[in-house]
């Protein structure tokens, strides 16, 4: 269970494009896109602000 093979596959990207149409899926795969891009700047940012924050924590207890 979990792994998909080629018939279940081929079956959704069949829903896929009778539920959205041709023309319709570079413009929500390029959404996709770009949530992901900005999900991923965002955990950079906040990677950053705990680091520094450690940073900070450590000078101080010194």
């Amino acid at each position: 269970m979990g792994k998909f093979g080629a018939t279940e596959i081929i079956l959704i990207i069949a829903v896929v494009l009778l539920l959205f149409g041709g023309k319709k899926i570079p413009e929500l795969m390029k959404g996709l896109g770009n949530g992901i891009k900005e999900f991923k700047n965002a955990t950079k940012e906040e990677g950053a602000k705990a680091d520094s924050k450690k940073d900070e924590d450590k000078s101080e207890s010194k």
